[in-house]
């Protein structure tokens, strides 16, 4: 067997996961996948750090330790649940958690600290891919289509890959033709901001505070008015733009919550969708994964949006929708180690393919 763990925590804040995979033959196989939830402190502390200000660095070294940590008990879990030793494991593809991303600056910061990761797990650990696309000029995000691309294009069917994690993005697969790929706006990341707002929640389970909501149409209007949405790729976002001072700067007063609420997801639907239509003209084929694929009430609004084309998770494709990610990482482990180029020329803006990530052995 080929064996690699991918580690993944987004900016949704929900928790790290682990996905066991096995490269040794075909279609990869996901053996084992484990998810070890952020505590409460754990997630205020991130998003400290994520807003723009005064950062504290001893704060955001603490924060790296507990993270290596939690990925460390994550590495644990997986292997626990697919049976396997850690000397049986190639190595450990740890993206780390993003706090700070400004391509706009040429820098991009997740914290990690893979070194006491490679100590606690015994297995080699590839970390920092993004960093070495933005020194090839590319934006450093989104790393996930190629891997979209090597597990999920189709020899004649038109295919939109579309990640719903904090912020949205989206692997357009044309049966003829590059792949290209791009943030296109808010996921979750609105969405569960206004939910701990207003109900002390993580999120809103499955859209149903939004559901009962009302739509506030003018509302809607300014959200889509942002420009990001409209510029052309490559690019990439985070909470750098899409954060509560943005939203509460356009909400004004004098609306109920629930209505906002159904009217961020209506606008984080919009988002996907527009940008399908204005980036991905021909997509014969919708598939989601993330977080937000399992917002019911979000996925319905982006299918009665998709104009009759089909929306489906990935698990139609063979992979669980919150495995996708995790097992991206595994694979950008898996291509550092035979030191094979991953080319994001036509996602990042890179000037050519590079081998991705930094290795710290066990």
């Amino acid at each position: 067997m080929s064996l690699f763990v991918g580690l993944m925590s987004g900016t949704s804040l929900d928790g790290a996961d682990a996905a066991l995979v096995d490269f040794s033959s075909g279609f990869p196989r996901t053996l084992a996948f484990a998810t070890i939830p952020f505590e409460a402190q754990l997630r205020e502390q991130i998003l400290l750090l994520s807003e723009p200000g005064d950062d504290g660095l001893d704060l955001a070294g603490e924060v790296s330790l507990e993270l290596a940590d939690l990925y460390a008990r994550a590495v644990e879990g997986v292997l626990a649940g697919g049976g396997v030793r850690a000397g049986q494991v190639t190595a450990i593809g740890c993206h780390g958690q993003t706090v700070r991303h400004r391509p706009d600056r040429g820098f991009t910061i997740q914290l990690n600290d893979p070194a006491r990761l490679a100590e606690r797990a015994g297995i080699d650990v590839v970390a920092d891919f993004r960093r070495r696309d933005m020194a090839a000029g590319g934006q450093g995000a989104p790393l996930v289509p190629a891997f979209h691309e090597a597990l999920f294009r189709h020899p004649t069917l038109s295919r939109a890959i579309v990640n719903i994690g904090g912020i949205s993005n989206i692997t357009w697969m044309p049966a003829a033709g590059r792949t290209l790929g791009f943030d296109c706006g808010p996921g979750n990341v609105l969405l569960d901001g206004w939910t701990r707002r207003h109900l002390g929640a993580a999120f809103d389970e499955n859209g149903q505070w939004a559901e009962r909501g009302r739509t506030d149409s003018a509302l809607l209007d300014t959200l889509l008015a942002e420009p990001f949405l409209e510029a052309a790729p490559p690019k990439s976002t985070g909470r750098e733009l899409f954060r509560m001072r943005w939203l509460d700067e356009r909400v004004g007063r004098d609306r109920q919550p629930a209505d906002v609420q159904s009217t961020l997801t209506d606008f984080t639907a919009r988002a996907i969708v527009d940008a399908l239509d204005r980036f991905c003209a021909g997509a014969e084929e919708i598939y989601l994964s993330g977080g937000g694929a399992r917002n019911g009430t979000l996925v319905s609004r982006i299918s009665g949006l998709a104009r009759g084309r089909p929306v489906a998770p990935t698990d139609s494709l063979g992979v669980p929708t919150a495995h996708v990610e995790s097992m991206a990482f595994a694979w950008l482990a898996m291509k550092f180690v035979r030191r094979e180029p991953v080319d994001l020329t036509a996602v990042t803006g890179a000037r050519r393919p590079r081998v991705l990530g930094a290795l710290y052995p066990a």
